[in-house]
C-alpha cells in the first residue's frame, strides 16, 4: 500500500476483518495511504443475522467516520446454478462484489483479513485435497490489487487487540458447523496436531506455505513460457494444445501448463492432482475419442490437439436451435456459426474446370446437382436423429456419428451448418461431407456451388 494509495477494507463484521479495519486507520496516516472506506458484502445466508452482519458494520463505519458501501448476493441460488459449493459461490461473489465497491470508492487496493491461521488451514485443506506446489503455497500476499495485511498474524493476537480496544464484533454461527472442510480442519485437526505433534504446527505450515511460494513463482514463469509453444488458439471458452509439445514437456513443467490453462478456463473451482492427471492422459493417448470431464471443464483429443473448453461459465453462450432460407444465388448470413453460406449456379462445364484444376479438395466448398436444390434449399443446426448418407459410402450414418469421426470438438457440434432440401434431408455438412442425395452425375445438368466464409474472410470475399 505505497503512499498515495486508496485501500478498501474487506469488512464481514468478525473479529479479523474489524481488526483489519481498525489497524488500516492506525497506520494510514503515517504511511501516506488513505482508507477509502469499508466494503461489507451480505451473503443472504443467515437470514436475519447476515442483516445484523451488514448493521454492524454499517455502524461502524460511521462510529469510525469512513465511507460504507455494501452489496447483497443470493448465495445459495449462485451455488446451484453454477453447481459448485456454498463456499465457491460466496468467494467468487464476494470478489466480484469487492471489485465493484472499490470501483465506487475510487479505490486501487483491496485489504482483506486473512490471517497466519487462514494460511495454516488453507495448506491442509489443499495437501489433503491432492494440490500440488502451487496450491500448497497457500494464499498469497498480494494478488492483482488484493492485499492481506495480516497474513503474519494470528487470530489470537487480533483477538487480544480487540479486547484492549474494547471493540466488538460479529460471531457467524456457522463458522462453527465441523461438516464445512475449513472448519473441521480449524477445530479439529489443527488443535489435534498441535497436542500430539508440534505446539507450533500453525508456524510450521505457514512458513512451508511461504517457501514453497517462492518456488511456485520460478516454475510458474517456466510454465507460463512452455505454455505459449503448446497452445495452438484461443477463444470462445476454449483452449487447443499441442498433445506432443505437453507431453514433450515432462511431468513436472507439463503439469503446470495444464493448471494454467485450467485457471485460464475456469479459476473458481478447485483442481487437485487427478485433474491434471486426466488432461495429460487424454494427451498421451492415441488420436481416438479420449476425452475427460472435469470440475467446469471438458477436455477432448481432437487429432493432434487436446481441447479443453469451459463447460459451465463459458463467455460463449448456449446455441438456440436456428433454421433460414438459403437464397440461390445469394448470400445467408448464419451468425449462429459465424459463418456466411454463399450459393451460386454454375453449368456443367464448372465441374469439369474443377477437377482439371484440383479446386475440389476446399472443406469449405461443395457442389451438388441442382436437381437437389429445385425446391429450395435451408441452412439449419443440428437435431437429435439428424443423419446423412456421405457420398461414397453406401447406406446411411446417424449425423453425430459422422462428426465424432470427423473430429469435431462436442462443443462445437451445434454449430456446424447443415444445409438441407426441400423434404429436410441434409445434402451437405459444412465443412465435412457432402451427401449421395446431392452428388453430381453423368445426368447433371447444371449445379449450385456452396462456399462456407468464415466471417473474419467475408470482407475479402466481397
Amino acid at each position: 500500500m505505497p503512499p498515495g494509495s486508496r485501500v478498501v477494507a474487506a469488512v464481514s463484521g468478525g473479529s479479523d476483518s474489524v481488526a483489519l479495519l481498525l489497524l488500516l486507520l492506525d497506520v494510514a496516516g503515517g504511511c501516506g495511504f488513505t482508507v477509502a472506506g469499508l466494503a461489507h458484502v451480505n451473503h443472504g445466508l443467515r437470514g436475519a443475522a447476515s442483516d445484523r452482519d451488514e448493521a454492524f458494520c454499517r455502524a461502524l463505519a460511521a462510529r469510525l467516520g469512513v465511507a460504507f458501501e455494501a452489496r447483497r448476493r443470493d448465495v445459495a441460488r449462485l451455488a446451484a446454478d453454477g453447481r459448485v459449493s456454498i463456499e465457491v459461490a460466496a468467494r467468487h461473489a464476494r470478489y466480484e462484489c469487492l471489485a465493484e465497491m472499490a470501483a465506487t470508492l475510487k479505490a486501487d487496493t483491496i485489504a482483506t483479513g486473512h490471517t497466519r491461521d487462514d494460511q495454516a488451514e488453507t495448506f491442509l485443506l489443499r495437501l489433503l485435497r491432492g494440490a500440488g506446489a502451487s496450491g500448497l503455497a497457500g494464499i498469497r500476499p498480494r494478488r492483482g490489487r488484493v492485499v492481506r495485511p495480516l497474513l503474519d498474524l494470528r487470530r489470537e493476537e487480533l483477538l487480544a487487540e480487540l479486547a484492549g480496544r474494547r471493540q466488538a464484533y460479529r460471531t457467524d454461527s456457522t463458522n462453527r458447523d465441523v461438516g464445512v472442510p475449513r472448519n473441521w480442519v480449524r477445530h479439529r485437526l489443527l488443535p489435534m496436531l498441535a497436542r500430539r505433534l508440534n505446539a507450533d504446527i500453525v508456524e510450521v505450515l505457514a512458513r512451508d506455505a511461504a517457501v514453497l511460494r517462492d518456488e511456485a513463482a520460478l516454475l510458474d514463469g517456466l510454465a507460463q513460457e512452455s505454455a505459449s509453444r503448446v497452445i495452438q488458439q484461443t477463444g470462445d471458452g476454449a483452449i487447443s494444445l499441442e498433445a506432443s509439445g505437453l507431453v514433450a514437456l515432462g511431468p513436472a513443467l507439463a503439469r503446470r501448463v495444464v493448471r494454467e490453462v485450467l485457471d485460464r478456463l475456469e479459476s473458481a473451482r478447485f483442481r487437485g492432482f487427478d485433474h491434471v492427471e486426466q488432461v495429460l492422459a487424454v494427451a498421451r493417448a492415441d488420436r481416438g475419442r479420449a476425452a475427460a470431464d472435469l470440475p467446469g471443464v471438458r477436455v477432448e483429443r481432437n487429432g493432434a490437439s487436446v481441447v479443453l473448453y469451459n463447460r459451465g461459465t463459458s463467455s460463449r453462450p448456449p446455441l438456440s436451435a436456428f433454421r433460414s432460407e438459403l437464397a440461390v444465388p445469394g448470400r445467408t448470413k448464419v451468425p449462429e456459426c459465424g459463418c456466411v453460406i454463399d450459393a451460386r449456379r454454375k453449368d456443367r462445364a464448372f465441374v469439369e474446370l474443377v477437377a482439371k484444376q484440383a479446386l475440389g479438395g476446399d472443406r469449405d466448398i461443395a457442389i451438388i446437382d441442382a436437381a437437389a436444390a429445385a425446391a429450395g434449399l435451408a441452412v439449419r443446426s443440428r437435431r437429435p436423429g439428424d443423419w446423412i448418407r456421405p457420398l461414397g459410402l453406401r447406406g446411411r450414418k446417424k449425423l453425430q456419428d459422422v462428426l465424432v469421426n470427423r473430429k469435431v470438438p462436442r462443443h462445437e457440434r451445434d454449430r456446424v451448418p447443415l444445409v438441407v432440401d426441400a423434404r429436410d434431408r441434409i445434402l451437405w455438412v459444412a465443412g465435412h461431407v457432402v451427401s449421395q442425395d446431392a452428388r453430381v452425375t453423368d445426368r447433371t445438368r447444371s449445379v449450385v456451388v456452396l462456399k462456407r466464409i468464415h466471417c473474419e474472410e467475408e470482407g475479402d470475399e466481397a
